[in-house]
């Protein structure tokens, strides 16, 4: 089974990208803990693939990253690129979102997941986008997930995705809908 490196550090994204791409002929790694990749791209997709390309030409192999965050309508979009940067903890990001909404009768919002695969060259093999649309509650609900998944409620669910089961959120959610775009050209490529 060739290598295919997801380009961060963290476990649990490993985890996430593993249970994704389970039918894949890959084994999926994390990116050595010395490699920083900068994020200095304006959108998600220009992250991802920054990510993806630069883990790919440093180390010589297939990697995969992503981008996403939560755009709130009402608020042009933000946190959108600092969503993980909103705050120091999950607390104090929603907390600042709530505040922010404060008096908004626009609740609308929606998380956005870019994935893009590099090759050993660091040439882009293919990227996919995904979109779970929702709306941010007044208040937290639910004790799963992470992030802003207390206050994102997705209607056609009735759930927020911290009340969702794991597999259910992994269907809906964001990335879900940008792995089920990449997989045909995942499944198409030659390795």
């Amino acid at each position: 089974m060739p290598p295919l490196i997801v380009a961060t550090q963290n476990p649990g994204k490993l985890k996430e990208m593993q249970q994704h791409l389970a039918d894949l002929p890959w084994e999926l790694q994390l990116m050595p803990p010395d490699l920083e990749i900068e994020e200095t791209g304006t959108t998600f997709r220009e992250n991802a693939i920054l990510k993806a390309t630069q883990v790919a030409k440093h180390l010589g192999q297939w990697a995969i990253a992503d981008d996403s965050g939560l755009e709130v309508m009402a608020l042009d979009g933000a946190p959108g690129l600092y969503s993980a940067r909103y705050g120091k903890t999950d607390i104090d990001r929603i907390q600042r979102l709530l505040t922010e909404l404060q008096g908004k009768t626009d609740r609308s919002a929606q998380f956005v997941c870019v994935i893009a695969l590099a090759r050993p060259d660091g040439s882009v093999a293919c990227q996919a986008k995904g979109v779970c649309p929702g709306e941010i509650l007044q208040a937290p609900q639910g004790e799963g997930g992470f992030g802003y998944d207390p206050i994102f409620y997705v209607p056609s669910q009735q759930q927020t995705f911290a009340e969702l089961s794991a597999t259910a959120k992994r269907q809906i959610s964001h990335r879900g809908e940008a792995i089920k775009v990449l997989m045909p050209q995942l499944l198409a490529l030659e390795t």
